[in-house]
């Protein structure tokens, strides 16, 4: 349950990552402590920062500006990939397209998912089938992306396999039926630089993305360094900033790890508001369960929370379609 917490925990997860799939990993000394500290963070904040990810520097960086030079282009250019739902509500939407709780988000986005072929989940899958949209321009965009999920992609499953060790399970928990195909979703994100009127900022009224949990199991979140916009929620309602830090991700988790902890762990109410005039760049990385997982409290953790179950099985590619189709104005 998330705390009074007053700043994000930074964790150097470079130990769990270099024995993750070592069979002795749980004996390792490194490990143990990036165990503990994962579940401490996960407990107490629902965020940490990642350190020592091993994801070139360099990658993380031209991943934001290769999305910056896109945002860059003439509106009827992004409109070639626009996002409709024949689409999969893969590709592009303009300022104020995205909706949280009811309210247009002060930000213009790509949209990115696994690709689903079709049939491959029957009517489940049906509504996210189709092929992401990349923009032709920049030269090597699709290229470059593919690189980096893949890497984002092995850098959260061997996150999991500690967080999966911190609930108490053993590290293959988040695999298998539940997250051995990981489905993943991926935000390109342009949240333009706070309007002034009669000289006063008006950021207040143009918040970048409202206040909302993340659907899955962990989010790595790639910002723009030198504008802090990004701010998350504790238990006592103060709104406590997530400022970038050069060579890490600030890290969350989602719905599916509160259902999957039986609520030891909290998905954290966050939101993003850009009070610079600096247009920020943010590339959000969200890994998923399975598509098709049924997701339940593991009984381990059924067991730590006191032999309740807290939380109803929820189908994850459910809980994906019943947000896609309510968040976006077409």
């Amino acid at each position: 349950m998330a705390t009074d917490f007053k700043s994000i925990p930074i964790i150097d997860v470079a130990p769990l990552l270099a024995k993750c799939d070592d069979p002795k990993m749980v004996q390792d000394p490194g490990v143990r402590e990036v165990v503990k500290q994962l579940d401490q963070a996960c407990r107490e904040a629902g965020f940490f920062y990642a350190k020592g990810h091993g994801i070139p520097e360099t990658m993380v960086k031209e991943v934001r500006n290769i999305t910056h030079k896109f945002f860059d282009l003439p509106y009827e250019e992004k409109l070639k990939i626009k996002m409709t739902p024949a689409a999969g509500y893969r590709g592009y939407q303009r300022i104020g397209e995205n909706i949280t709780k009811g309210v247009p988000d002060m930000h213009e986005a790509i949209d990115c998912y696994k690709e689903l072929k079709q049939g491959m989940y029957g009517a489940l899958g049906k509504p996210m089938e189709g092929c992401n949209q990349w923009p032709h321009y920049p030269p090597n965009f699709k290229e470059l992306m593919d690189e980096y999920i893949s890497l984002c992609t092995e850098v959260s499953r061997k996150i999991m396999r500690g967080i999966a060790l911190a609930l108490g399970g053993s590290p293959d928990e988040f695999e298998g039926e539940r997250g051995g195909d990981a489905f993943w979703v991926m935000r390109l994100i342009g949240y333009p630089g706070a309007s002034t009127a009669n000289g006063k900022c008006t950021s207040e009224n143009d918040i970048g993305c409202g206040a909302h949990t993340d659907y899955g199991l962990l989010t790595l979140v790639n910002q723009d360094e030198n504008i802090t916009a990004l701010q998350v929620r504790n238990q006592a309602g103060e709104w406590i900033s997530a400022p970038p830090i050069p060579g890490m991700f600030v890290c969350n988790i989602g719905d599916m790890l509160k259902i999957l902890s039986n609520g030891l762990y909290e998905s954290t109410l966050h939101r993003v508001i850009n009070k610079s005039p600096t247009y920020r760049v943010c590339v959000a990385f969200f890994y998923e369960p399975n598509y098709d997982a049924a997701v339940e409290p593991l009984e381990v953790c059924v067991r730590k929370s006191g032999g309740t179950r807290k939380f109803e099985k929820a189908v994850y590619g459910e809980h994906l379609v019943s947000k896609v189709q309510t968040n976006f104005v077409t």
